[in-house]
């Protein structure tokens, strides 16, 4: 059940004492349908301000108290739109609609295929009996396919005539009636050709665009999804002496949580007793644990890595600062929209052109004494031959060709529509940690240990769950040591690991001066022996390349980082980049804000979860295969390995890719000069034009076949 009550967000200055209320618009698909529901309800009284988040299919409303959730659902439908509220802005409800396009797109094209199989047959020279069995076969399947496939056409057109409103459905839903119409009437009285071919492809063509879409939506929901899924189902609560689990939704702030080591907080807090170390990567970038202990704070989603904890509850739910980078996340994705906004109107004013066209082209003939068959037939040419099949397919056919070179040299692109962004990118951003560097703590001066301490070292180590304890016994175990056998073995929290060996006291720790240490490092101790072990978090061994080459691509890349200035001191150097350290994830977004009120269009390239609302707000984004979940959901694209060459090799495919866009397109609108001015002249019949239509959908396609070997 949808929520019943108006959703609480930031008070707006204009009206500070007005409402907010957040409402899915499922059947929101083109930039007139944006048009239409923000200026509809700013016209209502009672209401402040509308504005549409269109990658989510959602409206956030600002309007007076008094106005209730069924006035403004009633409010949407009187619009011509469908609408439920939702209950949280971080939180988006998956759209059963979806599935349904999926499923009407695989029923359009299962029946384009078989049609044009018997269409072959037809102008192969089929006559007779034989080719009015072809006529009557094409018609079974095309007949129950136009009913089921065409629905959310036919829905759309037909809940916007209700109320007396237009939308790019409505010409689609004409055209595809009108050639299956056309193709029924010609094989009832046996005439000579039908169209049913071009009706199923003109709805395959159209609702692969729609899927497209719809996946790229699905991908910004999965985005958030995994970036909630980071904190705590719930936690172990301390109440009037009883312990107890709450989930975390039901946490309020004044509960005395206990988190033992090894799990993650469910709600901001504060701790009231133990010590520990919590790593805090995904908030803030900091390569390593960070040391917490009584008065310290500490958020959801963050890991407990050494010791129990008590904490008491600051924020919980929506109030944290996981939900807050999530709501970040979720509106500066809008930002990517425009592009889609951009096409949509294209495409609204070009059907409705085609049909003005076809219906001055019948009405033309209709004067000039031609008979109602053979003008409906004439309009039925002008209708299939400016399809707009090759400039559906300009673009999706160039896509599909790149992503899959691209994918062929491990990278992955989720969003066709990113080439296109990444093309135009001008300022290059990247994260330090698990970006630019591997993320994994390397020991750097393993041979200061003696032969006969690698044991004790080595049993050390895995005593531990510290992550340089971790690294450090890896690299042992792969020059093969043999770990000792210690005794009294133990762990203190933000202290190091200690036990016997031969009676002797030894132990893994802090550096006893570690503030002078701007690098990882631990301390090994056997009585008076103290051996200091650093570690080092390993560039990518072509960053420095890829710096260089984006630099001659016209990028300037720039580091931006939650890291100390002082780690990325090295990295800076080594790069040649300029760095900033210390950035939180909103410092890290304001940063991509000013970069594009002056102009530019930023590559955000990240992978830690404090990097999402950076890799949403980005012109385009990359992201590692090992960065965070959520951070892969909000990339557009994801790169495999270590080299970070990717980069570079995407920019450069991303720019061949927009230039054979460019020419698709060309060669689209140069066939549609040519062929209309035929059909309207009664020179092309349905036939023709059919053929004419998907010879010119084959030349965009074999164009964009020569980006096979685009990811060079």
């Amino acid at each position: 059940m949808m929520a019943s009550l108006p959703v609480t967000l930031t008070p707006d200055p204009i009206a500070p004492d007005a409402a907010h209320s957040l409402f899915a618009v499922p059947d929101m698909h083109c930039a007139g349908c944006i048009a239409k529901v923000e200026r509809g309800l700013t016209a209502l009284p009672g209401i402040h301000a509308a504005r549409v988040n269109y990658s989510a299919r959602r409206v956030a409303i600002t309007h007076d108290p008094a106005m209730t959730l069924p006035d403004l659902r009633a409010a949407i439908a009187g619009i011509g739109f469908a609408a439920e509220p939702l209950a949280d802005p971080t939180i988006a409800v998956e759209n059963a609609q979806d599935k349904r396009l999926l499923r009407a797109l695989a029923v359009a094209g299962f029946a384009s295929m078989n049609i044009m199989l018997l269409s072959v047959s037809i102008w192969s020279g089929a006559v007779g009996a034989t080719r009015e069995l072809f006529h009557w076969l094409s018609a079974l399947i095309a007949l129950p396919t136009v009913a089921y496939a065409g629905q959310p056409f036919f829905r759309s057109a037909f809940a916007a005539l209700r109320v007396g409103r237009t939308n790019m459905d409505v010409p689609i839903s004409i055209g595809v009636l009108l050639a299956t119409g056309m193709s029924l009437y010609e094989t009832i009285t046996g005439g000579t050709h039908a169209w049913f071919d071009g009706a199923v492809m003109l709805l395959t063509f159209l609702l692969a665009g729609r899927c497209l879409d719809a996946m790229m939506r699905g991908r910004a929901r999965d985005g958030v999804a995994a970036l909630l899924r980071q904190t705590a189902p719930g936690a172990y609560v301390i109440e009037a002496g009883q312990r107890r689990w709450v989930e975390a939704r039901a946490l309020v702030p004044g509960m005395m949580m206990q988190v033992a080591a090894g799990e993650r907080f469910a709600a901001d807090g504060e701790i009231r007793e133990g010590k520990s170390s919590v790593d805090l990567a995904f908030l803030t970038g900091e390569s390593r644990p960070v040391a917490v202990g009584v008065g310290d704070g500490v958020h959801a989603g963050a890991l407990n890595m050494d010791g129990p904890l008590s904490v008491v509850v600051r924020a919980a739910g929506a109030d944290t600062l996981i939900a807050d980078i999530a709501r970040m996340m979720d509106a500066a994705g809008q930002g990517k929209s425009r592009y889609v906004r951009i096409a949509d109107r294209a495409a609204r004013l070009y059907a409705p052109a085609v049909h003005l066209l076809a219906a001055l082209s019948f009405a033309g003939w209709m004067i000039a004494g031609a008979g109602v068959h053979q003008a409906l037939l004439i309009a039925t040419a002008v209708l299939l031959i400016t399809c707009p099949c090759a400039l559906g397919l300009a673009v999706p056919a160039a896509q599909v060709v790149a992503c899959g070179a691209l994918m062929r040299r491990g990278i992955l692109v989720k969003d066709g529509s990113a080439l296109e962004r990444l093309a135009e990118a001008d300022r290059a951003m990247f994260d330090k940690t698990g970006t630019l560097t591997l993320g994994r703590p390397m020991p750097e001066n393993l041979d200061a240990l003696p032969a006969d301490a690698r044991p004790v070292v080595l049993a050390l180590a895995r005593a531990s769950r510290h992550p340089l304890s971790i690294a450090l016994a890896e690299a042992l175990q792969r020059e093969g040591v043999m770990a000792a056998t210690l005794s009294d073995l133990r762990e203190e929290a933000g202290v190091g690991v200690s036990g016997l060996w031969q009676g002797r006291p030894v132990s893994l720790a802090r550096p006893a001066n570690a503030g002078n240490w701007t690098s990882l490092a631990t301390e090994y101790r056997d009585g008076d022996c103290h051996i200091l072990l650093t570690f080092a978090d390993m560039l990518r061994p072509d960053a420095a390349a890829t710096a260089a080459a984006l630099r001659t691509l016209g990028l300037d890349p720039i580091i931006a980082s939650g890291d100390r200035p002082q780690a990325l001191h090295e990295v800076a150097m080594a790069t040649g980049m300029l760095a900033t350290g210390h950035m939180s994830p909103q410092a890290k977004l304001a940063m991509i804000e000013r970069l594009k009120a002056q102009g530019h269009r930023v590559l955000m390239v990240g992978d830690g979860l404090n990097d999402g609302p950076a890799l949403a707000a980005g012109h385009v984004s990359l992201a590692p295969s090992s960065a965070s979940d959520a951070s892969q959901l909000a990339a557009d694209v994801v790169f495999l390995g270590d080299s970070l060459s990717s980069v570079a090799v995407a920019v450069r495919a991303a720019r061949r890719t927009l230039a054979i866009v460019r020419q698709n397109f060309m060669l689209a609108v140069g066939y549609n000069l040519l062929a209309v001015p035929l059909a309207i002249a009664g020179l092309v019949t349905p036939l023709v034009a059919a053929l004419a239509m998907s010879g010119s959908s084959l030349i965009v396609i074999a164009n964009a076949l020569r980006l096979r070997r685009a990811a060079r």
